[in-house]
């Protein structure tokens, strides 16, 4: 079961294509899958002061511990590292790997909106 609020989502999910359409965007082809890793910020770092990057980010950030695993976990349900079935175990996965580099971790996810939507989807969720 979700428990993070799906309008929470779909806002991070609105936010997260906006930003990644913008010129100049730049995301590594590969990448460790632990959010805990500093590679998601140095990834990042060209874009440390953007407005819609700290705004996405500050989301994400406000959320408390255990919706942002599940952020993660959806994340991972979308691009298809765990099934629903797994679901639990992706979100005590998630949880276990959190830190204070999660925002930055799922924003330098090149696919991260689509991850999340799909996740949404496998829930029978969407965004309107």
């Amino acid at each position: 079961m979700l428990d993070i609020q799906t309008e929470t989502v779909c806002f991070i999910i609105a936010k997260a294509r906006e930003f990644q359409a913008r010129e100049g965007v730049v995301i590594p082809e590969a990448f460790p899958d632990s959010p805990s890793e500093n590679w998601a910020r140095q990834a990042l770092a060209d874009h440390e002061g953007d407005p819609l990057l700290l705004e996405v980010a500050g989301a994400i950030s406000d959320l408390d511990d255990d919706a942002q695993a599940e952020l993660v976990a959806l994340m991972w349900l979308g691009r298809g590292d765990y099934t629903l079935d797994e679901w639990e175990e992706a979100v005590v996965e998630a949880a276990r790997e959190r830190s204070d580099h999660t925002p930055i971790y799922l924003l330098a996810h090149p696919q991260v909106a689509f991850y999340l939507e799909e996740g949404l989807a496998l829930h029978g969720l969407a965004c309107d």
